[in-house]
């Protein structure tokens, strides 16, 4: 007979190895076709290392175009209440909610690499956003590459080509810096982009260039027109996250998987992903033969200057609401200034060592 301690002891070693092959299936949502850039380069990617470095034992479901439920505006909710276990959240979706996310926003803010967009709002998050986020688990932060104007009719050629136009603004700064240009702004989010164009509801509107094959911006505009310069018309903030519950939940190895694969690495792998969906969205552009163009830098320079406005008057506003908005500014300026030096600076140690090597 097996003493009752031996037995006690098996059952132990038998508890703790279940609870060792533990396995969690996650559900992740977000709110674009699953093949623009975003979800090929980055989600889908990020789900199969996820699951591969927890050894099959982290499973997660990704739904594409909000096939859980609800609108692209919810998905923070739809996070933190539980209904989803993650996904993608743009907070500007939501204008007034989490109004420091805009200084990130602003006209002319961010570089047209999403990379290095990514890269300066992940430190800008660190020093000023967490606590807005605190009721959900943060993996990522990023922007997106170049945002440019597709419309029906001819590409823009002065900047006096905005008046008139009804536009698809994704954020309030776009908004705001549309108006100024005498265009209709038209709120609204990507999914409904398309049916809006072919209604002929909007005259175009600004997204970017990886969105055009997925939405058929091909076929239903006729010209793409970008800004001179280093810097994006306007981007958009996004978050990856998960339930809070939901991964305080996981075991510590499990939590531990998901940790290895968020931070400041991993926002700047999910703007590269932009950066590569840019490439394929050029290419279908190119090849549609629709007019592709880039603002003169004088009428880009006249363009910045309303933008310029728009962040004068956004400072006022947010600093009347109790927030320092010329330090947010300036701190976002920073991020985006040190993630530039610092690709500059790779840039020529990489060309440092190929010399060498030659």
């Amino acid at each position: 007979m097996i003493p009752k301690i031996a037995l006690f002891a098996v059952g132990l070693i038998a508890a703790g190895g279940a609870a060792q092959a533990q396995e969690v299936t996650l559900r992740f949502q977000h709110f674009v076709s699953p093949a623009s850039g975003s979800p090929m380069y980055f989600m889908e990617p990020w789900v199969e290392k996820i699951e591969s470095e927890s050894n099959g034992r982290i499973k997660i479901e990704l739904f594409p175009m909000m096939q859980l439920g609800g609108r692209a505006q919810d998905q923070y909710d739809l996070i933190r209440d539980g209904a989803i276990d993650g996904g993608w959240i743009v907070p500007g979706y939501q204008p007034g909610r989490f109004p420091e996310v805009e200084a990130l926003e602003l006209p002319f803010m961010t570089p047209k690499s999403g990379e290095l967009a990514s890269v300066a709002a992940w430190e800008f998050t660190q020093k000023h956003l967490m606590d807005d986020f605190a009721d959900i688990h943060v993996i990522a932060t990023h922007m997106h590459g170049e945002g440019i104007v597709h419309k029906r009719g001819p590409a823009l050629t002065v900047a006096e080509d905005f008046r008139g136009l009804n536009l698809r603004a994704p954020t309030r700064p776009a908004t705001l810096l549309l108006d100024k240009l005498g265009a209709t702004p038209v709120g609204m989010p990507v999914p409904a982009f398309p049916e809006a164009l072919a209604k002929g509801v909007l005259d175009g509107g600004v997204i970017t260039i990886e969105m055009a094959p997925s939405l058929k911006l091909d076929e239903l505009t006729d010209s793409h027109t970008d800004m001179a310069g280093d810097r994006s018309l306007y981007n958009l903030y996004f978050i990856w996250a998960m339930n809070k519950a939901k991964y305080e939940a996981l075991p510590d190895d499990l939590r531990a998987v998901i940790d290895a694969n968020s931070g400041a690495a991993t926002s700047a792998l999910a703007g590269r992903a932009y950066d590569l969906g840019d490439e394929d969205g050029f290419a279908v552009l190119v090849e549609s033969g629709n007019d592709i163009a880039v603002l003169g830098p004088e009428e880009t320079a006249r363009v910045r200057a309303r933008g310029d406005e728009v962040t004068a008057e956004w400072i006022a506003e947010i600093t009347a609401k109790g927030y320092d908005g010329a330090a947010l500014v300036a701190d976002a300026r920073a991020a985006v200034d040190a993630a530039m030096a610092g690709a500059a600076d790779a840039d020529l140690r990489g060309a440092a060592a190929t010399v060498a090597d030659d």
